[in-house]
């Protein structure tokens, strides 16, 4: 399988990213480690978490998923150096406030390393927009990070164009690292979030893009049509507002791809972000095996430009 350059990262990465948001929390740690498993054995080598998963399920303060995936390297089933980390930092949870400030970022960075088992970590990211630390503050800490060895490189997540540009211009002017990847939301039914000035703007700075949603919640897998499919689902919040006209459209546009190419819609889903101008590799959930399959598949599908075409028109 052939890697991708992840912006100037200097990192390689698989088309397709493993998202360990599930870890703790729709997959227990044996069904975790088997997924995981079988992930890279399969040529995957990249898994993105955060230090707040799964901190929304009763009983959790975050963590769980990055503790779940140091007990998993801990197990030697892969060598550390063949697989890319990557977490998070900065988002509030349980009505705790963090933000991005060199002393959060110092306390929380040496927290995740102890929970992934590891002294490294590959890809640190700023998990959201923080409005009350200066950008140069936060990008300092980044950097002293780099030096001390305990990150490889930096990006953020959901930052729109205009926070993206000031970052980079804060980080020309004062000569600081700046942010090397975004973490975008971005799916065939979610498009507006990555494409247009952010896109064009990644693709100017060489940044690279690592989207999350690709299965926008679980929706465009086709298991849910209707308002009754989604009862008892953990998901069922976001689902919910996918289903309509144009939702429904694209799930029509789906199955039909998926019965061309002898796949899944999931699969499909998945391989159009992937086919995307600027995505270096989407982000995508399993909690089994078969699930896990469909992402593997993914990795491996390359739509036409008719399918494409077919697709990017259903979601008009």
């Amino acid at each position: 399988m052939q890697k991708r350059a992840l912006g100037r990262t200097g990192l390689s990465i698989a088309p397709v990213i493993f998202g360990g948001n599930v870890f703790g929390w729709t997959a227990d740690e044996r069904t975790s480690f088997a997924l995981l498993d079988r992930f890279v054995d399969a040529g995957f080598n990249t898994i993105d978490t955060a230090d707040v998963y799964s901190s929304w399920v009763d009983g959790h303060v975050g963590g769980e998923s990055e503790a779940i995936i140091g007990k998993w390297l801990a197990r030697g089933h892969v060598r550390r150096e063949d697989v890319v980390i990557v977490t998070k930092v900065g988002f509030d949870s349980q009505g705790r406030k963090t933000g991005l400030s060199p002393k959060w970022i110092g306390e929380a960075v040496d927290a995740s390393l102890k929970r992934l088992s590891t002294d490294y970590i590959d890809l640190y990211l700023a998990h959201k927009p923080d409005e009350e630390t200066p950008i140069e503050a936060t990008l300092e800490a980044f950097g002293r990070l780099k030096d001390a060895g305990k990150v490889r490189a930096i990006g953020c997540s959901n930052y729109d164009a205009v926070q993206l540009k000031a970052s980079l211009d804060a980080a020309a002017k004062a000569g600081l690292p700046r942010f090397d990847v975004l973490q975008p939301e971005y799916n065939l039914y979610t498009r507006d979030r990555f494409e247009g000035p952010v896109r064009d703007l990644c693709l100017a700075e060489e940044i690279g893009v690592i989207s999350y949603y690709a299965l926008a919640a679980g929706f465009l897998t086709g298991k849910y049509r209707k308002a009754e499919d989604t009862t008892n689902s953990s998901r069922a919040y976001r689902v919910g507002d996918y289903i309509n006209p144009r939702g429904l459209r694209i799930l029509d546009a789906l199955d039909a791809v998926a019965a061309e190419t002898q796949t899944s819609p999931a699969t499909v889903a998945i391989a159009w972000v992937a086919a995307q101008p600027g995505i270096t590799a989407p982000i995508a959930s399993a909690t089994s095996l078969r699930q896990l399959d469909s992402l593997i598949a993914a990795g491996r599908l390359t739509l036409s430009d008719a399918q494409i075409a077919q697709l990017n028109e259903s979601a008009a």
